[in-house]
């Protein structure tokens, strides 16, 4: 009866233990991690002050970009060229065209001291206005 009661009490502690931990993620997401968001969040996060990162190429910019964003190849970013990145702290949103190369971008970025760099995919999947 003992370790049944003991195994209930390491059951119900285990559970609000996760519980507690996915609110604090809610409520504050880990920085310096790689975080991966919808599109729908990243449009909520297009405050200003928060940095919209392109990193397709200079082309693919030309041919439509969200509104507001900055264009910095993921090129660039793999070879420290991150001069227009010079607040390390600053919520940076990444995206390119399909996602693949801002995922790239978005952990390098990590890598070189960046906590809040957030990853949201492609601009094939955007649902809004691009210019």
């Amino acid at each position: 009866m003992t370790r049944k009661i003991c195994l209930i009490f390491y059951i119900l502690l285990f559970a609000s233990c996760v519980q507690a931990e996915e609110s604090q993620t809610a409520a504050n997401p880990p920085q310096g991690e790689y975080r991966k968001i919808t599109p729908e969040k990243a449009k909520e996060l297009m405050v200003e002050g928060n940095l919209i990162l392109d990193v397709r190429t200079p082309e693919e910019f030309e041919q439509g970009h969200i509104p507001g964003a900055v264009l910095l190849p993921v090129q660039d970013i793999l070879n420290n060229k991150l001069d227009l990145l010079p607040d390390k702290g600053q919520i940076i949103l990444v995206y390119c065209r399909s996602g693949n190369r801002s995922a790239h971008a978005t952990r390098s970025l990590i890598r070189e001291g960046y906590t809040n760099v957030i990853d949201f995919g492609g601009i094939i999947d955007w649902p809004y206005e691009i210019e």
